[in-house]
């Protein structure tokens, strides 16, 4: 047998397994490495985190990825040489990180590596009849393997979109594994470049569990921070807070047949940038209008499709809690907007539930590696889609 693939058995068999996992999200602020050691798997699952680190892209980084970044036109070359690219520049966060926590590749059991989106098609964004939904992210799992000697899991979403869903959200299956609850209802919102939440009902199965995106978190705010305050954020939503709403802008943009799709459904940037908010502004005669008030309507934006989806599928009389996490949660404006229409509710961080808000996605995608290896496959049924949760392509490191 394979040594590696002996070493893959021998770790499928072991009561627990350090892994790490790896986010990048839209914001494109930086590498989330987050180290869990994992124990059990399926529904016996419990996951501790050890150790957690964001290394920032400088701006010769971003300015790379953005030169593919959710465009329809890109140059075939650039997209080609940065896949190996990017998970070497990657592999190379992670030895830094690893040097820093005292600790060598040996004593990792397996990378689960997200990569980075470059691209999102649902098939409610593009009108090609012949082809179905279809995403991709790069940052080549062999590439990652090779260069820190750890077995790697990657490209998770392709599996999901195989099995008939739309490549996301995939929070679904670790916000059950780790977040259900026997008495306590549970939103989880995370709110990240694009936002979404998962619905725990108290005591549920897989099959009562719902996730869906909901819309922009923070991608068009960020964006606009970039291009107009040379800023990468909104820090406490502070520019945000010396703007008025504009109701007009407001209109024009939740009236986007984006809202008439049925839930759960996914979206990206590819949809909700710079450009849409150009175009709604034309539509509703607001190209006049301060920065500051089209920050605080972004904000409302975001914070409107955050609740109406939320309210279009939680029972109205549910008593729940709703746990926060992701880039967006440090937004205060944003999420004042959000307890000011959700007043019959608690609002707290998924630090309460054991899950830290910025690593919570890098966990969850150590959560997929770790089923894919040791745990049974599993469906979501109903709402969540009948999608299995062993997700991700295995490479080796030798």
């Amino acid at each position: 047998m394979h040594p590696s693939i002996q070493k893959l058995y021998d770790l499928a068999g072991k009561p627990s397994r350090k892994i790490i996992g790896l986010m990048s999200g839209t914001s494109l602020d930086g590498l989330d490495i987050a180290l869990c050691e994992v124990t059990g798997a399926g529904v016996t699952t419990q996951v501790k985190l050890l150790q957690f680190e964001t290394i920032p892209f400088k701006e010769d980084f971003k300015d790379k990825i953005l030169s593919i970044f959710s465009k329809q036109m890109v140059s075939l070359e650039q997209l080609t040489l940065l896949n190996p690219w990017l998970a070497l520049q990657h592999a190379a966060m992670i030895n830094q990180a690893l040097l820093k926590w005292g600790l060598q590749s040996k004593d990792i059991d397996l990378i689960a590596s997200h990569g980075q989106t470059i691209y999102h098609a649902p098939k409610s964004l593009h009108p090609q009849d012949e082809f179905g939904p279809a995403t991709l992210q790069i940052g080549d799992g062999d590439h990652l393997a090779i260069a820190t000697g750890i077995i790697t899991l990657s490209d998770f979403r392709q599996k999901h979109i195989a099995a008939g869903g739309e490549g996301a959200p995939l929070a679904v299956y670790g916000d059950y594994l780790v977040a259900s609850h026997a008495t306590e209802n549970r939103v989880l919102l995370n709110i990240g470049g694009i936002a979404n939440y998962t619905y725990l009902p108290a005591g549920c199965a897989l099959i009562d569990v719902f996730s869906t995106d909901t819309g922009p978190g923070n991608t068009m705010m960020d964006a606009f921070m970039r291009k107009h305050f040379n800023a990468p954020f909104d820090k406490d939503g502070m520019i945000a807070k010396e703007g008025v709403v504009n109701t007009n802008l407001l209109a024009a943009m939740e009236i986007d047949s984006f809202f008439k799709v049925p839930l759960p459904k996914t979206i990206g940037p590819e949809l909700f940038n710079l450009d849409f908010v150009s175009a709604a502004q034309k539509v509703s005669g607001t190209e006049s209008i301060s920065l500051h008030d089209i920050m605080a309507t972004l904000n409302k934006f975001t914070a409107n499709t955050i609740v109406n989806a939320i309210q279009q599928y939680v029972p109205k009389e549910a008593n729940y809690t709703l746990y926060a996490s992701g880039g967006g949660m440090h937004n205060k404006i944003l999420m004042e907007h959000i307890a000011k229409m959700l007043p019959n509710l608690k609002i707290q961080s998924s630090q309460e539930i054991g899950l830290q808000p910025d690593a919570k996605e890098a966990i969850l995608f150590a959560l997929l590696a770790n089923e894919c290896v040791a745990g049974a496959p599993m469906y979501a049924g109903g709402n969540a889609t009948k999608v299995p949760v062993a997700m991700g392509k295995i490479s080796l490191p030798y």
